[in-house]
């Protein structure tokens, strides 16, 4: 069944119908194992309950606040849930990597920005509650920039800017180049 509003309790009418019990069972049965991970509460309703894995996700995900699997078609939809200060950082950020790739394109993938150059992505970005995550796409990028990158806190694959980021276009520059310079090795 595709559900093409994308909310999840448009689901509910099957597995009402399939189960034979009113969602306010199934809401219960929720509570009862909120505490549990995402994982296991899945088992839980397929394998006690003989829920399929499109409705027991459905359940699950809207039962932890995810009303929608709704995904951006754009750049400006991603953009338009957010305040003037994010949407200004994220794209000066991307202006800077557009205007040095102008043969780049910017897509949503993964329902979030992404630059891409020709069928490789390049970088992306997520914005959050109190930063942007930057996310340069290569293998060991993160790793090669250490240096550059000691003032962010940093993981295997993404750095944190704060939603004010004075943009840093050099770096930008440089961590994009090098991921072009991985693709044509």
């Amino acid at each position: 069944m595709s559900v093409p509003s994308g909310n999840r309790d448009a689901y509910f009418p099957a597995i009402e119908k399939k189960h034979g019990l009113p969602m306010s069972h199934w809401f219960e049965r929720m509570e009862e194992i909120a505490d549990r991970k995402y994982a296991e509460q899945i088992a839980y309703l397929r394998e006690e309950h003989g829920f399929s894995q499109v409705h027991a996700n459905a359940l699950v995900l809207y039962c932890r606040g995810s009303k929608s699997a709704k995904r951006f078609g754009t750049v400006d939809e991603y953009l338009a849930q957010f305040d003037d200060e994010k949407i200004a950082t994220a794209k000066r950020i991307f202006k800077v990597i557009m205007d040095s790739l102008p043969e780049a394109e910017l897509v949503v993938a993964w329902n979030t920005p992404m630059v891409k150059l020709r069928n490789q992505y390049i970088f992306g970005l997520s914005i959050h509650t109190k930063h942007i995550l930057l996310a340069p796409w290569g293998d060991g990028i993160i790793d090669k920039f250490e240096q550059r990158l000691l003032d962010y806190e940093t993981n295997k694959k993404t750095f944190k800017v704060p939603i004010n980021w004075d943009v840093d276009p050099k770096l930008l520059r440089d961590l994009t180049s090098a991921q072009i310079a991985q693709i044509q090795a």
